[in-house]
């Protein structure tokens, strides 16, 4: 079936129930950033890949909603599918929703699966829709045509071990429940797989690049719920959950629970890791307490044996980097090397490492205009031969058993311009002034991000998408509730958090800069001020100084730079080759 008769069949359907409009989000009913394949609706409807995105349909129109790092990528695949690209003017926002209050009369019904809407989402949707007299229905369209659709994930799940991550299932359930008491909730209902993961110490394959588990949890002061697919687990891991005070249940009979929460209770639900159906099934007597997973809040804050863990993560993952370098350096022009192949010799030198468990995201192998695409992603139509001029962009991290990474390096590969050079050295400086910041307690993303953007903003230049995200402990490589961008989400950063410091430059048609460290928050100087502040950059990769412009760099920058290069061919260079420390050492010379 082409997109075009899905599009036909999915009309058909709302022509017999009198719909005006269908929305199909980009979700599951865990509200999660990745998708099992049973879930990637998007992609099934209209062929569209990319991680973000809303489709809209009308009886006359249909349309993909989404951000500017998707536009290429969205106008290519888009093409003769039947729905045309909507440009978002700001990422993640649900602009759609003005769209159809302008198009649709008083009396339209609109009309979605409820069960990939967020509780935020779907209350702002009725809201909105209601004002004009649009009534919002819940309804598959997909689930009649999607022939062979995938099954739910059935890979086993695997328990990690106490001293492994640093706190007990027995001690983490404690730390929500307290939670739960200071907001006067009497049950808590998971469903983000993230928080599930953390919560339960459990770990799974059930997502592309998250090492999560398809799972909810219903926590009471008295039990705690896990609802999977029980076959995930062992019965020794039963029992070892068991023992902490965790019941196993089937993983649909979650739905069933939530109708049997005791009338005038009350319940902790986080709207933006909840689906709108499952909140829909609670009793109406049951007062609702909304606010953010105490999981997230707690999960952000790594412990004293995740961060060393991780740190052992980032030795590895610099050393496959080094020699990921050192094998383009020597075959760059001999051999034909693409965007794909560059990425497949990434993953094998990281697949080497001791601990690996796979990469963490869809590996950003971007060679020249390409570069200038935030989140491409190279494919064998797009796919192009990295030559020796130019800029080659490698966005990519690994999932270890003791820690996450991810990583930006702008390779220069030769004969560059000068616009390429100063492009580079000003993303340079908004990274170092990023890494080196001190900053009172208290303080804020937002405020991260704008010393981050400063050094570009003095030459008018900017770049669309955040400065940094919060990444988690063998877990997803996007993690909050602590992001660096210019929302000012009221968020402060605290000690223990692990983010990334991602500046970049894009120039349509001629290339994109991006350089990214990972870094943990950590305690700086207390005075009669405040509490200050700083961060450890936890990444330990060699950063290129081959095209810096270092009039450009104030000499704190340098500095900076140079330590920094000294301290990763002084931790790396104990476990390379002499050859590769000797690579790394000409890498790493300061200027």
């Amino acid at each position: 079936m082409t997109y075009q008769e899905k599009l036909s069949e999915i009309r058909k359907q709302m022509i017999a129930d009198d719909v005006s409009a269908y929305i199909i989000p980009s979700s599951d009913p865990h509200i999660s950033e990745y998708l099992p394949h049973h879930y990637k609706c998007i992609p099934f409807a209209s062929g569209f890949t990319g991680s973000a995105g809303t489709l809209v349909i009308t009886h006359e129109f249909a349309g993909l909603w989404t951000d500017f790092r998707y536009f290429e990528q969205a106008a290519e695949q888009l093409a003769g599918s039947g729905f045309e690209l909507v440009r978002q003017r700001v990422q993640h926002a649900p602009e759609y929703i003005q769209y159809l209050i302008d198009q649709l009369p008083a009396g339209a019904k609109v009309a979605s699966n409820e069960k990939l809407l967020s509780l935020l989402l779907g209350d702002l949707l009725t809201q909105s829709f209601a004002i004009k007299g649009i009534e919002f229905l819940s309804k598959d369209y997909l689930s009649p045509i999607w022939i062979n659709r995938p099954e739910l994930p059935v890979e086993k799940a695997f328990l990690l071990e106490d001293d492994h991550v640093g706190q007990s299932v027995a001690a983490k359930i404690a730390a929500v429940r307290e939670e739960l008491l200071k907001k006067g909730a009497a049950y808590h209902l998971i469903s983000s797989l993230d928080d599930m993961a953390w919560l339960f110490n459990m770990r799974g394959k059930d997502v592309s690049y998250n090492p999560v588990v398809l799972s909810f949890a219903l926590i009471s002061q008295d039990h705690a719920k896990l609802y999977i697919n029980t076959t995930k687990l062992t019965g020794t891991e039963k029992e070892t959950l068991l023992k902490s005070g965790v019941e196993v249940l089937p993983y649909e009979d979650i739905e069933t629970a939530l109708t049997r929460v005791p009338d005038n209770s009350s319940i902790f639900i986080d709207p933006k890791r909840n689906c709108f159906a499952f909140a829909k099934l609670i009793p109406a007597s049951v007062r609702i307490i909304y606010d953010t997973n105490p999981s997230t809040n707690l999960k952000s804050v790594k412990n004293a044996t995740e961060l060393a863990n991780t740190r052992t993560a980032m030795t590895k993952d610099g050393v496959a980097i080094t020699r990921f370098l050192k094998w383009l350096a020597d075959n760059i022009g001999k051999i034909t090397i693409t965007e794909l192949s560059a990425a497949a010799e990434l993953h094998k030198f990281r697949a080497a490492q001791e601990g690996f468990s796979g990469d963490s995201f869809t590996t950003i192998s971007a060679y020249g205009p390409h570069g200038a695409l935030p989140h491409y992603g190279p494919s064998r139509e797009s796919d192009v031969e990295i030559k020796q001029e130019g800029l080659f962009l490698l966005d990519s991290g690994g999932q270890y058993f003791y820690g996450t990474t991810d990583i930006t390096r702008t390779i220069p590969m030769g004969n560059n311009t000068e616009e390429e050079k100063t492009d580079y050295t000003l993303v340079l400086k908004g990274m170092i002034d990023g890494c080196k910041v001190r900053f009172p307690k208290g303080t804020c993303g937002y405020q991260i991000d704008a010393i981050t953007r400063k050094p570009l903003w003095d030459y008018a230049i900017n770049y669309g998408h955040g400065t940094g995200h919060g990444v988690g402990y063998f877990l997803n490589v996007h993690e909050g509730p602590q992001v660096f961008n210019p929302t000012p989400t009221p968020v402060s950063i605290a000690l223990g958090m692990i983010t990334s410091v991602e500046p970049g430059v894009y120039r349509p048609g001629k290339h994109g800069v991006r350089i990214e460290n990972l870094v943990n928050t950590i305690a700086d100087i207390s005075n009669e001020f405040n509490e200050f502040y700083a961060f450890e950059c936890l990444t330990i990769a060699p950063i290129s100084t081959r095209i810096v412009k270092k009039d450009l760099l104030e000499q704190s920058q340098i500095e900076w730079l140079n330590a920094y290069n000294a301290s990763v061919y002084e931790r790396l260079s104990p476990f390379l080759s002499e050859d590769e420390a000797a690579f790394l050492k000409v890498e790493t010379s300061a200027i």
